[in-house]
Order: C-alpha cells, then sequence, then structure tokens
C-alpha cells in the first residue's frame, strides 16, 4: 500500500506529533490619546462630559486629558479638582480642540465647528430633531468623524446614556413637580404624595420606557397614586413587572385618559420617539379639564413635546400657565441636577475612551466593536446615519461596509 503524501500529514496521528510552527499572537498596537474638554457654551447645559476621577484614570493608563478652564464649575466641579486629578488646564477652546478626540455634553455650536479639524474625533449629543441641513453640511465639511450619545449602545445593546439620562429625568420630573405643586403662585400650596388621612397626589404618566418607570418610582416611593398610559400593552406589562407591584395602567383610550387628567395633580409626558418628533397625545382641549393649579411636565420636549401646549423653556425660567396649569418643558432636564447627570456621563464616556486607546484608535474600535459603531453619524465627512441622510437629502453610506473596507 502506499503511504500518504506529505500533503496528508497534517491529518494523520503521526503528522499530528511532528513539530509545528509556533503560533504568536499579533499584539494590538495600543493609542496614547489626547482628549480635549471644552466649556459648554449652550446656556442650557450645565453638565460636563468627564468628571475628575474619570480624568484621573485616563491619566493612569497612559492618556493626556485637556481642560478648558471653567469647564466644571456649573457642576460643581472645580479647576483645581482636575489638575489634581492630572488634567492640563488650558484657558481657551482653540486649545482644547487640539486634541484628537473632543468630549462635549451639548450639540458642537456653529462657533465652535471653526475649531474642528480633519480626523478630529468629536463625541457629544446630537438632538437630530433640533437641528438643520445645513448644521450638518458644516460638519461634514470638517471631514471629522462624530458620534451621538443618543444612539451609542452598550454590549447588552441598551442605549445606555440615553438610559441613564432618562432615569435621572424621571426621577427629577417628580421633584419639580413636587416643589411646583407646593408653590402658592404656580401650585396649590398642596404637599406632593400621601398623608395620613390626606388623599394622596395623583399622577398621571404618559409612556411606559425610562422615563415613565422611574418617574412612577419615585412618585410612588412619596405616597402618590399613579397611573399609566401607553400605546403598547407590551410595555404596561414590563412597567408593572420592573416596579413590582400592581399598578393602574391603560393603553391612550381618550376617554380613560380625560378622567383621569381630571383628577390628576400632576402630569409627567414621557413618550420618546427612535427618530424624529414625538407624537402629540394630549391636546389643548384636554389640558383645559385638568384642576386649577395642577402641573405638567413634559419631559418629552427634547424631542418636540407631547403636550399641545407645551413651548420650550429653560432653567432661568422653566415655568408658564396656561388654562390655570403650570406648565413645565425645560428641553435637558438632567442639566437641572449636572454634578449626579456628569458622573453618570462620565461613567459610560470613560470606559469607551479608554477602548479607542487599547484598540489602536477609533477605527479599530468601531471595526469590533458594533454598539459604539452605531453611535456614529459622521464618519471621514462621510453621513453614516440613515435619518439624517434621508431627513436633509445626504448621500448615505452604511458604517458597517465602511468598517469592512478599512484595512
Amino acid at each position: 500500500m502506499e503511504e500518504p503524501g506529505p500533503d496528508y500529514m497534517h491529518i494523520s496521528p503521526a503528522g499530528r506529533l511532528m513539530p509545528q510552527e509556533e503560533m504568536l499572537e499579533v499584539a494590538k498596537q495600543r493609542s496614547n490619546l489626547i482628549i480635549g474638554v471644552p466649556k459648554e457654551i449652550s446656556p442650557l447645559e450645565n453638565r460636563v462630559s468627564l468628571v475628575p476621577d474619570g480624568v484621573a484614570l485616563l491619566c493612569h493608563n497612559g492618556h493626556q486629558v485637556m481642560v478648558e478652564a471653567g469647564a466644571g464649575i456649573t457642576a460643581h466641579f472645580s479647576d483645581h479638582e482636575y489638575s489634581e486629578a492630572g488634567a492640563h488646564l488650558l484657558y481657551s477652546p482653540e486649545e482644547v480642540y487640539k486634541a484628537d478626540i473632543i468630549l462635549k455634553v451639548a450639540p458642537v455650536t456653529v462657533e465652535e465647528m471653526s475649531y474642528l479639524h480633519p480626523k478630529h474625533t468629536l463625541i457629544s449629543a446630537i438632538q437630530m430633531s433640533m437641528q438643520c441641513g445645513e448644521y450638518f453640511r458644516s460638519l461634514l465639511s470638517k471631514r471629522v468623524t462624530a458620534l451621538a450619545f443618543e444612539t451609542i449602545r452598550d454590549k447588552t445593546k441598551q442605549l445606555s446614556i440615553i438610559r441613564a439620562m432618562s432615569e435621572i429625568a424621571g426621577s427629577t420630573s417628580i421633584f419639580i413637580a413636587a416643589e411646583y405643586l407646593a408653590d402658592p403662585e404656580y401650585g396649590r400650596g398642596k404637599m406632593f404624595g400621601g398623608f395620613t388621612g390626606i388623599t394622596p397626589s395623583e399622577v398621571v404618566v404618559i409612556g411606559a420606557g425610562t422615563v415613565g418607570e422611574f418617574a412612577s418610582r419615585s412618585a410612588i416611593g412619596l405616597g402618590a397614586l399613579v397611573k399609566i398610559f401607553d400605546n403598547s400593552v407590551y410595555r404596561l406589562r414590563r412597567i408593572q413587572n420592573n416596579l413590582g407591584r400592581r399598578v393602574f395602567t391603560s393603553i391612550l383610550h381618550p376617554k380613560v385618559l380625560i378622567e383621569s387628567l381630571k383628577t390628576a395633580d400632576v402630569l409627567i409626558g414621557a413618550i420618546h420617539s427612535p427618530e424624529g418628533r414625538t407624537p402629540c397625545v394630549i391636546s389643548e382641549e384636554m389640558i383645559k379639564q385638568m384642576k386649577d393649579g395642577s402641573v405638567a411636565i413634559d419631559v418629552s420636549i427634547d424631542q418636540g413635546g407631547c403636550f399641545e401646549t407645551s413651548r420650550p423653556t429653560s432653567h432661568k425660567s422653566p415655568v408658564f400657565k396656561l388654562h390655570g396649569v403650570t406648565h413645565y418643558a425645560v428641553p435637558n432636564i438632567p442639566s437641572k441636577v449636572p454634578h449626579t447627570a456628569s458622573q453618570a456621563l462620565n461613567n459610560i464616556i470613560v470606559p469607551i475612551i479608554l477602548d479607542i486607546g487599547s484598540e489602536g484608535g477609533i477605527e479599530n474600535l468601531l471595526k469590533h466593536d458594533s454598539g459604539v459603531r452605531q453611535g456614529v453619524y459622521i464618519y471621514n465627512g462621510i453621513i453614516t446615519n440613515l435619518f439624517i441622510s434621508k431627513r436633509f437629502n445626504l448621500p448615505f453610506q452604511d458604517i458597517s461596509l465602511l468598517m469592512a473596507a478599512f484595512h
């Protein structure tokens, strides 16, 4: 019988015993990054993208962090704390924007765009529904890579930053409601919650997502009677399970909703739209049915609002009265508690920056991390977000295909 040739040695017992070439693992080329944290100039933004603890961790891992003086003041983090953590304090935005990666909270403004240059990586919120086509055309001309907080996903496919800010917004909305309900001018001089022998406050929550869940959780904790409305039975069932108790739930049936609004002390609008504007589900006629001195908080105002009577307000002038109902419609409610919100942002952003460094750059991370890749809306001056492309008639390329072609 003819012996097997050399080509078959690898499948014979003898072949398996032959010396083999050693396969060495190819080491990743780690990058030391330069990260810039400019001071926020938006009047609605009090948060900061990195807190001193995050700066210390990045510096400990060999990265350089440049922070504009005063960047953390509105969030109650001093320049001294940043300096002690290892940050380089700079005194002009032009100097900060020389960094490789720019971390902001609010979307970059037209003024700040002048500081951007090709190959910059910009990580911030984008608030797509509030931008115009010219905004994105200007950003495209800078040939940057830009990631949006709103669409970055974690390893569990959750919109991690959106969820964290929604948790804060939901809980904070109840504390805001309690403040205005007790106010003699805007409210009824009524204590929020429940008290022995007195009918508890009634809270109507529109939307059974994360904001609605945490608003309901806080209201229940204070002893209020909560009614939750949503157009999805699945979400209503989920919020019941997450709250761990039976609460009043209903689909958005107009008759049931109006009857609930007539006795409500507080109305929370907590509808989130995956793309574009939120639907307007509370009409002006419904608002007219509410009690004088009741409080309506439209958390959905970031996406246009879900009350017909809502109009954006500011942290300096947060409320107005219409039909006897106090309206609170400040976009970016988490900015009311900037210290807490900044820490929550930091806890999500810092691991992403560390991954960029350990992978050897943003391109390598985008190749391997589909969650962060979904956050990209511009890659080297190319629109990679389909919603932006369709809305403003801009050329689109799929980020996954671009990464597949990247070497």
